[in-house]
Formats: structure tokens, C-alpha cells, sequence
């Protein structure tokens, strides 16, 4: 658990946030593409970059291929807020959630959050699984390859080391 005083995350602050995202319904790249664009009109919060598209296999039940990427973010909402303002932009992308790991037409994740750790029942930062999922570490290790997940203590380009990239392929 996080110490509340250690947070650098009020408004009137500014954070570096990474997020993950992916789609593999509908007409996906157009789908990501968009969603940062939406996202980078969204008071409060300001597109730095984002990665290539990546090409993965997916995990869970039997579907599509998913085109994953990250983008790098400067904001001023706290992290429990712009949670919310990810979901809704989901839901603006038609985001329908009828299976754990099912398929979708918008995935977005919050990953890592300046150097915060969060454990609340709704949110963590960094993400739970980000050391295990090469489809969040390859695109984000392209654009933020020395961030320090601040659990490990390693660098996003060594976690990517750590872990099983097959499958995974540049657009």
C-alpha cells in the first residue's frame, strides 16, 4: 500500500503516466489511433508519444490477434481519476465486457504512474502483470526504456529481457 503522502498526484501536479493499449475487433489500428487522439484532447491530460503497433497473440479464450502499442502521457488528474477517464474512453470505443480476457474493440491499461506504487481494490500501479506480458514490455521499453518499475527495481528494456517476446511482431 501506498503512503499517501509519498503521492504525486494532485491536480495541480503533473504525472508521467504510461499506458497500454490494444483492440483486436473492429478496424483496430483506426481504433488506437483514435483513442489517442482522444485521449490527447482531454483536459488534463497531454500525449508525449506513443509506440509503433505491435502484432500479438492473444492470451485467454480462443480469438483474434490483437494490435498492441503504449503511449506516454503527462497529467494532471490523480490515478483513481484517470482510471475513470480511461474506462469511459473504452466505452466511447463500444468496449463491451462479456469475458475475463475476451476480445475487444479498446483496451486501455494504466501500467506505471511516475514511480507510485498503489494497491487498492480497484487499482494497482505499476500493473500487476506488466513483467509477465511481453505485449505491454516490447512497446513500452521502445519508448520508455530506462522508466524503473518501481517494484523490481529494473528498467523497462530488462524486464523486456526477462521475458517470452515470439508472437509479438512490428507492424
Amino acid at each position: 500500500m501506498s503512503n499517501p503522502t509519498n503521492l504525486k498526484n494532485s491536480p495541480k501536479n503533473q504525472g508521467h503516466v504510461a499506458i497500454g493499449m490494444g483492440s483486436n475487433l473492429g478496424e483496430s489500428l483506426d481504433t488506437l489511433k483514435n483513442a489517442i487522439q482522444t485521449l490527447d484532447e482531454i483536459a488534463g491530460i497531454k500525449l508525449i508519444t506513443y509506440s509503433s503497433w505491435y502484432r500479438t497473440k492473444p492470451i485467454g479464450p480462443p480469438q483474434p490477434d490483437y494490435i498492441n502499442g503504449c503511449a506516454l502521457l503527462k497529467v494532471e488528474l490523480t490515478p483513481h481519476k484517470l482510471l475513470e477517464v480511461l474506462l469511459d474512453v473504452e466505452q466511447k470505443f463500444k468496449r463491451v465486457r462479456l469475458e475475463h480476457w475476451g476480445p475487444r474493440t479498446l483496451d486501455l491499461d494504466l501500467i506505471l504512474y511516475d514511480d507510485l506504487i498503489l494497491d487498492t481494490p480497484n487499482l494497482q500501479i505499476p500493473h500487476p502483470r506488466m513483467k509477465e506480458r511481453a505485449f505491454v514490455l516490447v512497446p513500452l521499453a521502445e519508448i520508455a526504456p530506462n522508466w524503473i518499475d518501481p517494484v523490481s527495481g529494473k528498467a523497462i528494456a530488462l524486464l523486456q529481457e526477462e521475458v517470452e517476446c515470439s508472437g509479438i511482431s512490428k507492424l
